[in-house]
């Protein structure tokens, strides 16, 4: 993959600068990956990962630039107006460039204002809380925000982001209601759970796997068809045939309830 990747990049490099011959010499300088949240979550995990790992083929530094805000606008509209030369990259993912363009006007166009390199990565969410949380399972959590309806707290990356849509179908597949606190990105969400100043989140395994780990949250579930080797005694959301009640799917077999990342220029 890493070498599909790097012929991805040159050839993109070439192709808008309008030089082919240059893909033989890409890259000459340091490239930037714009990741367009802050640092700490999951975005910010993969593309360091990536970055680090581009390093050594590429034989240049790749900065990871962490551009947080707006849902991701921001980052993104960066890399947007960067020169088309292949030397400012934007790790997207379907909030920033599907869903977005859904929910806000933006000044730029997310399908034709990029050239797509690859996916990254698509991975599960982990329903998870804090420490302190009365509730020790799925079916207790339901019930504990059944009783206190719009009482709990749930940090989301941004508004209309991954976490925030999971939030919204698990709302819906449990019927249970809490209000929804935005961040710059899943790093400082993170922070507050942590702290116990937010109840609980639906985050991307990347970033939750580690403190769930550790025991530093309580995780209740996978939106997942397997359980997740992160928190193995968690419980599987399975599609309607597996398990009829409607308290228990919180996913299904719907595909928001995985998040993928891609890189684009």
């Amino acid at each position: 993959m890493r070498k599909l990747l790097l012929i991805a990049l040159a050839f993109i490099a070439a192709s808008t600068a309008g030089d082919r011959a240059a893909a033989q010499d890409y890259p000459t300088r340091p490239v930037t990956m714009v990741v367009p949240f802050a640092a700490g979550g999951s975005s910010d995990t993969i593309g360091r990962i990536m970055a680090d790992g581009l390093r050594g083929p590429l034989g240049q530094t790749v900065v990871v630039e962490n551009v947080g805000g707006a849902s991701g606008n921001l980052g993104v509209g960066r890399v947007a107006r960067a020169a088309p030369d292949g030397y400012t990259l934007i790790l997207g993912s379907w909030p920033t460039h599907v869903l977005n363009a859904a929910i806000f006007s933006l000044p730029y166009d997310p399908l034709n204002d990029f050239e797509p390199v690859s996916l990254v990565a698509a991975q599960p969410m982990l329903v998870i809380a804090k420490k302190s949380l009365p509730p020790n399972d799925l079916k207790e959590l339901i019930a504990w925000l059944k009783a206190s309806p719009y009482t709990a707290t749930q940090a989301t990356a941004g508004a209309g982001g991954a976490s925030h849509v999971a939030g919204v179908f698990f709302q819906k597949a449990t019927g249970t209601r809490f209000q929804f606190v935005p961040y710059r990105g899943g790093g400082p969400a993170m922070q507050d759970l942590l702290a116990g100043q937010i109840d609980m989140m639906i985050d991307l395994a990347a970033s939750s796997t580690p403190q769930v780990r550790a025991g530093n949250v309580k995780a209740y579930a996978v939106t997942a068809k397997a359980r997740s080797p992160a928190a193995p005694a968690r419980p599987k959301h399975r599609p309607p045939a597996e398990r009829p009640s409607p308290s228990s799917r919180v996913s299904s077999r719907s595909r928001p309830a995985w998040a993928w990342s891609s890189i684009a220029t």
